[in-house]
Formats: structure tokens, C-alpha cells, sequence
């Protein structure tokens, strides 16, 4: 299911589109504030995005620059009353991929959505997030917040993240281990998916020896959880 993020402050217009696009299979989840959308990106980067301009605690703009700066090819539509030329312009300015103005018919937004979808091809989204990490699968980089940054700091997305050097078998770790995100995967699991497939054989301790590893260059987050016995599980915190 496309799970897209819209960042919308009137409730009754955001109970009608989450309604409407929830019955055409897509997932809405609601940010009434921008520091809201932010937090929600911290954990988790949807398919899409839908952009109100006027915000309790500030302008979309900011927030779709903030977007903009850390994943590059997700798609931002801005669904606003703003809808004189100036405003139109700078929406594309700041990064946006189209601009619909309100009042809208849903059946058009809905098209707007698919087309978008379909001109990017990522449905799904290339961003995996847990617990400040990102992965941008495209790009195959992995970035984590600045130390002594947070989310509803004023800096552009880039500025608030540093990219973090994997060796390729890290990343393969990283990546099998996000997109299985609240789930126990078995040390068995790992080796096949990770290394095996590839026709490598390895034992058990060169698992346990590149987690050390990866942990080490992400600063030990508690993100990733150890299941004695067992195997690894990413799960977002608090």
C-alpha cells in the first residue's frame, strides 16, 4: 500500500482526502503542525506528500525546502487556497512537483497523485527511516542526524545530516535490516539474504563481527535491538 503524508491543518478538508484516497488503497496519515511532519519524517519516509502553504506554527515552503534537502526524488504536491502566480512560482521554487489549488474536485487530485507516482516509479518510495537513520536507496546513502540537532531545528535537511561511509556488506546489512523494520529476522536469515546470496559461505561470527561494525559507525543506536539467540530487529524509539 502507497502511504503518502498530508501536512494539513483544517480537519474537516483532511478527513474528506484521507477518506476519499484511503478508498482508493492509499495509506494518509495526518500532520496537523510542520513540527509534526518532521518528527513523522524522522521516522518514517512516505511515498508522497500533500502540502497545505498555511501552517499554525509556520509556511509549507519551509517545510517542503526541509524535504526537499534530504529526499531529493520524493514527490511533493502542494494543495493550498494560495493560488495567485507568485505563490504557484515560488511552490516550484522551493521544490514542489505540482500545486493544486482549493477548492479541488478529489477525482483530480487522485489523478494528479497517480500521475506523479507513475512519472517518479517509486510507488513504494526509495527511503527507509528508523530511529534518525536513513537510507536513500537510489542513491544508496546513508545519512544520520547531526549531534545536538532534532527535528524542529530551522536548518535545511542536508545542513542537520551527515552521510555516513559503509563498506558494501554494512549497507547490505542496513538495508535487509530496515526493510524488515518491526520484525525479528534470525541470524540464518541474515547470513542467506546477505551474504549467502551471493555464494559466499560465512559463519556466525562474521555476522556478529560486521554488526559490531555497523553499530560502531552509527554510534550504537538503540534502534537496533539484539534478540538473544535469535537474530536482530529494527524498531523506531521514542
Amino acid at each position: 500500500m502507497v502511504d503518502i503524508y498530508y501536512i494539513e491543518d483544517d480537519p474537516q478538508i483532511a478527513d474528506i482526502v484521507k477518506e476519499f484516497l484511503e478508498q482508493k488503497s492509499f495509506q494518509v496519515t495526518i500532520c496537523t503542525t510542520l513540527v509534526q511532519a518532521r518528527q513523522a519524517f524522522d521516522m518514517h519516509a512516505p511515498a508522497l506528500v500533500l502540502l497545505d502553504w498555511n501552517m499554525p506554527d509556520g509556511r509549507g515552503d519551509s517545510l517542503c525546502r526541509w524535504i526537499r534537502g534530504s529526499f531529493r526524488e520524493l514527490p511533493i504536491i502542494f494543495l493550498t487556497v494560495r493560488g495567485d502566480a507568485g505563490d504557484i512560482v515560488s511552490g516550484f521554487e522551493q521544490g514542489a512537483d505540482d500545486y493544486v489549488v482549493k477548492p479541488f474536485e478529489l477525482e483530480v487530485l487522485y489523478s494528479r497523485i497517480t500521475a506523479l507516482l507513475r512519472r517518479s516509479g517509486h510507488t513504494a518510495g526509495p527511503y527507509l527511516t528508523c530511529g534518525g537513520i536513513r537510507i536513500d536507496q537510489n542513491r544508496r546513502v546513508v545519512t544520520l542526524p547531526l549531534p545536538g540537532t532534532s527535528c524542529t531545528d530551522s536548518l535545511p535537511s542536508l545542513e542537520r545530516h551527515s552521510e555516513i561511509p559503509l563498506t558494501a556488506t554494512e549497507y547490505e546489512l542496513l538495508l535487509y535490516l530496515m526493510q524488515n523494520k518491526g520484525r525479528t529476522v534470525t541470524r540464518e536469515q541474515i547470513l542467506a539474504q546477505v551474504w549467502d546470496v551471493n555464494g559466499n559461505y560465512v559463519n556466525n561470527n562474521t555476522l556478529t563481527v560486521a554488526m559490531k561494525r555497523l553499530r560502531d559507525k552509527l554510534g550504537s543506536p538503540s534502534c537496533i535491538k539484539t534478540i538473544r539467540s535469535v537474530g536482530y530487529r529494527m524498531e523506531d524509539t521514542l
